[in-house]
């Protein structure tokens, strides 16, 4: 297809699509999802071979949130039954993490539920990362605390991390349908600052929040524009007892898409299936692996994930290798680049690492498809067979409980 030709072309190039070019990966038929993924796969193992990298997601602080972000189990007045308790002390933090490291994972991502981090709550932080990186040898630390002020990004470089999470979500136009509390420039802003203090920005989306194939493409081509080294994309988990509890309109070739669509406009980043993959993907969840090539391990913050054994069972049968901690994750020409945004051509040469946990880690799922004038195939996609509420649960064990965790 003329399509796919052009946009491996581009890929390979580090050259940006056009819009309309992105828009028609996401109108392409269900008949054609297999050639989409082929092609994307084609750009994906250009840049990062067939390495997979582990993350693991360490909830410190879970639930009771004043943000009322629509799609999130822990916002204000949610009625989700998930886990409920303050902040882990650094020792618990460490130990939760050591379990995902045993694992095969190799960046740690330390979340905590909140509109954005007090001094105090830096300091806290602070203390968790020294305490992680001395117990855990080459291990990569990333923070995702919510809305940074002045400095607090400076002050988590000190201590030691490697990069921070801030998912822009959605794009602009929509983004005041799913929060009220704060702004979609408040999110910009905090990514430009961790960006400015010389963390690893790490800043991804929701699909399946109603949004258009419009809306999506908005998005990620915003993320490109802000640069991130990782884009995590989530497929949103309807949580009963959050406002988007009926969303169910994702398929899994209507993820596969997604994730085609985001490889092609960031061709070289890390981009990581997040939160979802396995509600959403289902059983097709080893043919996203040749368009991401980073995952995370195990459960998300409030919610259950596949087991890690069998994620490694996944990435081993499906022909991949699990990236060492001796690895670097981004190709070198973006030691200082962002999202594709060099001119110019290279090899898959290895360098600087990166990426992060996803503050949608249960936020994520997906949404209906839109009618097009796709290049390779314009039928609309099917709407998602009966809602999958029975893969929907609620995480009981790892951080916050005396069980182990699924790692």
């Amino acid at each position: 297809m003329d399509l796919l030709n052009t946009l491996v072309d581009k890929g390979l190039r580090r050259e940006t699509p056009t819009r309309e070019e992105a828009l028609a990966v996401l109108a392409t038929s269900d008949d054609d999802v297999l050639d989409v993924v082929a092609a994307a796969g084609k750009v994906r193992r250009h840049w990062f071979g067939r390495r997979v990298k582990l993350n693991y997601l360490v909830n410190l602080k879970s639930g009771l949130c004043p943000e009322d972000c629509s799609y999130c189990s822990q916002r204000l007045g949610s009625k989700a039954d998930i886990l409920k308790y303050t902040w882990l002390k650094p020792d618990e933090a460490s130990r939760a993490a050591a379990a995902g490291l045993a694992g095969g994972a190799k960046r740690v991502c330390l979340v905590a539920s909140g509109r954005g981090p007090t001094d105090r709550d830096v300091d806290r932080v602070s203390e968790t990362i020294k305490t992680i990186k001395e117990q855990n040898e080459g291990v990569e630390v990333c923070a995702c605390l919510g809305l940074l002020s002045d400095g607090q990004a400076e002050r988590l470089r000190e201590a030691g991390a490697d990069a921070y999470n801030h998912n822009l979500n959605t794009s602009e136009g929509t983004y005041a349908d799913i929060t009220t509390t704060h702004t979609y420039a408040d999110r910009v802003d905090t990514v430009t600052k961790a960006h400015a203090a010389g963390l690893s920005a790490c800043s991804g989306l929701i699909a399946g929040m109603g949004e258009s194939d419009e809306d999506l493409v908005d998005v990620v081509f915003a993320l490109r524009e802000l640069d991130p080294d990782s884009v995590p994309v989530n497929f949103l988990i309807p949580f009963e007892g959050t406002p988007l509890a009926k969303e169910w309109h994702l398929t899994p070739q209507r993820c596969l898409r997604i994730l085609a669509m985001v490889r092609f406009v960031c061709p070289d980043v890390e981009v990581r299936i997040a939160g979802g993959r396995e509600v959403h993907l289902r059983s097709m969840q080893p043919l996203a692996l040749h368009l991401a090539n980073s995952i995370f391990l195990g459960d998300y913050l409030t919610s259950e994930g596949q087991a890690g054994k069998a994620d490694l069972e996944m990435i081993a049968d499906a022909g991949f290798e699990v990236e060492g901690t001796g690895q670097v994750t981004l190709p070198e020409h973006r030691a200082g680049g962002g999202c594709g945004s060099h001119e110019g051509a290279g090899n898959a040469a290895h360098a600087i690492g990166a990426g992060c946990g996803s503050h949608g880690g249960d936020e994520s799922a997906g949404c209906g498809s839109h009618a097009g004038g796709g290049i390779c195939g314009s039928a609309p996609a099917p709407q998602a067979a009966e809602p999958r509420t029975d893969l929907v649960a609620v995480r009981r064990r790892g951080a916050g409980t005396d069980l182990a965790p699924n790692a």
